[in-house]
């Protein structure tokens, strides 16, 4: 076989042989690329069902696109012989690394991530592995894992080739019910995986493998061998992690991917605290304010349930001595039947407020419970029985009992912030939960909603200066979500602000729209760091606030903090999709590439279908110089829809850089023709015109952007050379744009 050439590959090399398949190095003769082809075995092409596993092989492997699975790239046959093509992957297999000796910890624990998050996406698309063992898991040079060979994955949509009762896998990491021929189903894996990590932290498979029989019998009888006797200095949690993926009954293991993968993030944050040598600090109190049950007849008082556990939110992140889980994390758990232990454990808070709301005419019945979740003991509870204008009271009886009972002090603007009532008219309060609500929701006639019901609350109370920082809220996020050009609704929001100004400009809602604006409008650098630290100067706990002061740090090029705030954003806030998808952003714009992937990883974990998360991917990629990986990523993140141009300019940059100028020019062409009929950036346009060689256009377009208040503008100086060309970078004009945008003097 080596040296001839099958279809369009050029077989090079033999590099390894199974039951299943006989693997080679080839190269791809159209593409230029060096491959890995894999043919079935001669003596298996006229057994059937092996021809039937094969295929499937292929078409598991090839519906999974993620960074810890191999790539394949078609099946096909040729001179009677049947074979996969796929990503050939220089490095070694797990097997071979294991065999030089027990791994450190850290790196055990990171290639255990790394397998899980690419089983993670097999399980969520239906597919079950099977066979997953370290001599299955190739590690690349730069120390990232790939998941191999799927010839005996269990496809949920698609027959299973395997008899009942058949023993299919490698014996030594197989799971219990594997190995008595049992119908499997995801855990099955994570059994699995436990056992590789067992492995790699001991060097010793954690059940004979020799005869099977022995090996059999140990895995549905007998107890591995404790960790701590195999490694010195092993941490409680690690072994406990392990010992929960190897717990014979199915439904004692992690039920799914993700919850492994979030205990070994814990663990490897702890364990980087204690070699940092960071000493323990006392906790301070925390809670989350779940979304209030409605109990109302017609069940028609969502937003108004919605709105008071809000409040009580906003209220209480005013507390510097507390900290508040955000809402979109607190409100992540809405109507799923989770005890709520485990919701404080996943939001790593020590208490839990949970309440329910029966409202019916004026008349309004609140119930409320504050729970310890050490214990699950309640600390306090208390029925409201009143009348619709006593809310307001209420919510202050409620915050000074969460404040009591976990002891924390309150200075005295804190409880004034905490007391503060945003309105006297229980109707025209109504009115604005009901502009929050929808504020919260994604879709352009969501905000149409919004603004009507912030205006109603205003024609009833002239004076809620919530209600106006509510309508300024929400032009700005119309201009950041793309759906509206800024230029044409952030003036209308600077309208709003002034208003808001005038009526309390001692509300942290107001500074932090007043800091927005400065940035994203005025470029007011200045006006918009003060504005930032007055907020949260009034509201420490502001989870948006700290989301958004990181990109005025990043344009400010103090990397550092900016990374800090990103952090202090998800920590208030963990469970929102969002603030990782910006975490990628931010890493990838400060050069750390590795903790970009990392967070990417976070925020698809949350929200698989989060474009923009795979754009601030896709240019990690690109800049890494992972072309093919940046075009698949980026082609994903059209697909789900993120920025206006930003992804499609991206890939006519790509396209310029590989000589593709034509592929380029098209992109261009489409861009410019959808702008005159939607808002595009003029900004992604200037990069395609700039790497396309029309140095003029593309100073043209970066004057329009300046004028259209372009949401990239403020990181012109921070941006990489993938965004701009060389000779754009080298012209006068760059550092007259510099300077006319303030960020060079």
């Amino acid at each position: 076989m080596i040296g001839k050439t099958i279809s369009h590959y050029r077989i090079l090399e033999k590099i390894g042989e199974g039951g299943m398949g006989v693997v080679y190095k080839a190269e791809d003769t159209k593409l230029k690329r060096t491959i890995a082809l894999k043919f079935l075995p001669r003596e298996l092409t006229r057994d059937q069902e092996a021809r039937d596993r094969f295929v499937k092989e292929a078409q598991a492997a090839a519906a999974l696109d993620h960074l810890h699975i191999c790539t394949v790239h078609e099946i096909d046959e040729a001179e009677g012989k049947t074979f996969i093509s796929m990503a050939y992957i220089e490095g070694q297999s797990l097997k071979e690394k294991i065999e030089a000796g027990p791994l450190e910890i850290d790196e055990a624990v990171v290639i255990a991530l790394q397998v899980a998050e690419g089983l993670k996406e097999a399980h969520d698309k239906g597919i079950i592995h099977r066979d997953i063992k370290p001599a299955n898991i190739m590690l690349t040079k730069k120390g990232q894992a790939k998941i191999m060979d799927f010839g005996l994955a269990k496809l949920e949509w698609g027959a299973d080739l395997t008899k009942t009762a058949t023993i299919l896998g490698t014996v030594a990491y197989m799971s219990p019910e594997q190995a008595r021929g049992e119908k499997v189903d995801l855990r099955t894996d994570i059994w699995s995986l436990g056992c590789i990590l067992y492995e790699m932290l001991s060097g010793q498979k954690p059940f004979k493998s020799a005869p099977d029989q022995a090996a059999i019998y140990a895995i549905l009888n007998e107890a591995p061998r404790p960790l701590t006797s195999l490694k010195k200095e092993m941490p409680l949690e690690l072994v406990q992690t392990v010992n929960k993926c190897l717990e014979k009954d199915p439904d004692k293991r992690y039920q799914k991917a993700s919850e492994f993968i979030d205990d070994l993030i814990s663990l490897r944050k702890k364990l980087k605290s204690k070699s940092e040598g960071k000493q323990p600090t006392e906790e301070k109190p925390s809670i989350a304010v779940l979304p209030f049950v409605d109990m109302s007849p017609q069940k028609d008082q969502e937003y108004f349930c919605d709105g008071i556990a809000e409040e009580l939110i906003n209220a209480l992140t005013h507390i510097k001595d507390l900290r508040v889980v955000a809402r979109t994390s607190a409100f992540a758990f809405r109507g799923e039947r989770i005890d709520v232990r485990e919701i404080g454990k996943k939001l790593n808070v020590s208490t839990v407020l949970e309440g329910s709301i029966r409202k019916a005419g004026n008349r309004i019945r609140v119930t409320t419970q504050l729970i310890n979740m050490e214990d699950g003991y309640h600390l306090w509870s208390e029925k409201f029985d009143r009348e619709m204008e006593d809310i307001f009271a209420i919510q202050d009886e409620i915050s000074m009992a969460i404040v009591d009972h976990l002891k924390v002090k309150l200075m005295a603007r804190e409880k004034d912030a905490v007391e503060k009532r945003p309105t006297d008219d229980p109707e025209a309060y109504n009115l604005y939960i009901k502009g929050l609500y929808f504020n919260w929701q994604t879709y352009e006639d969501a905000f149409d909603k919004s603004l009507d019901y912030y205006r109603k609350a205003i024609d009833r109370d002239p004076t809620f200066t919530l209600a106006y920082v509510g309508i300024g809220m929400a032009y700005v996020v119309l201009s950041a979500l793309s759906l509206r050009p800024p230029a044409s609704v952030l003036p209308k929001a600077k309208a709003a602000l002034k208003k808001a100004q005038e009526l309390d400009d001692s509300l942290a809602e107001v500074h932090f729209l007043a800091a927005g604006l400065a940035y994203w409008y005025d470029f007011d650098w200045e006006k918009a760091e003060k504005g930032f630290q007055k907020t949260l100067e009034l509201n420490p706990g502001f989870a948006l606030a700290h989301s958004q002061y990181p990109w005025f740090l990043l344009a400010m090029n103090r990397f550092d903090e900016s990374v800090r705030e990103i952090k202090l954003a998800q920590e208030l806030d963990p469970l929102k999709p969002l603030f990782y998808a910006m975490s990628v952003g931010i890493h990838r714009m400060v050069g750390k590439h590795d903790e970009a992937i990392q967070e990417f990883y976070r925020a698809i974990e949350l929200d698989p279908d989060l474009g923009l998360a795979y754009f601030h991917l896709g240019c990690v990629y690109l800049d890494k110089g992972m072309m093919e990986e940046a075009v698949s990523t980026l082609k994903k993140s059209i697909e789900l829809g993120t920025g206006s141009g930003w992804a499609e300019a991206k890939l006519g940059v790509i396209n310029a850089l590989k000589g593709e100028k034509e592929k380029a020019r098209q992109i261009l062409d489409e861009l410019v023709e959808r702008k005159k009929k939607t808002y595009v950036e003029s900004f992604s346009i200037a990069c395609l015109y700039s790497h396309l060689g029309h140095t003029d256009k593309a100073f043209e377009y970066l004057d329009i952007a300046y004028e259209e208040k372009d949401t990239l503008m403020p990181y012109l100086n921070v941006i990489s050379v993938f965004e701009l060309s060389k000779e754009v970078y080298a012209d006068p004009r760059y550092k007259k744009l510099l300077k006319k945008m303030k960020l060079v003097k």
